[in-house]
């Protein structure tokens, strides 16, 4: 099982980064997926999540209005589209899957909000 994640960096309070986690080892259609992040200091949080036919979404409540989740199961891929970016969604952010045999993390990529 890989997930490699990408599309972070370095972006300007109001701006926009699309991540992308690419799947593989798995039947990537079968399940849900998620992204998290952790900010420096902080506890590991669950920012979004869809289930597998991509039909079903879930945002935290911090991120509701400017992150978007979506999924695309020809190309084994995950997306989050993050929107009007804040300093306080500077983090690491990983994608997470929950298989049957066990959990897996992508590495993360960093996104850094600031001017």
């Amino acid at each position: 099982v890989q997930l490699v994640e990408s599309g972070g960096g370095l972006v300007q309070p109001g701006g926009s980064l699309r991540l992308s986690c690419a799947a593989s080892g798995f039947s990537f259609s079968r399940y849900a997926m998620r992204w998290y992040r952790q900010a420096p200091g902080k506890e590991r949080e669950l920012v979004a999540a869809i289930g597998s036919a991509g039909g079903s979404t879930k945002l935290a409540a911090s991120v509701k209005g400017r992150f978007t989740i979506s999924r695309d199961n020809t190309k084994n891929t995950v997306n989050l589209q993050m929107n009007s970016l804040r300093p306080e969604d500077t983090a690491v952010y990983y994608c997470y899957v929950q298989l049957g045999w066990g959990d897996y993390w992508g590495q993360g990529t960093q996104v850094t909000v600031s001017s």
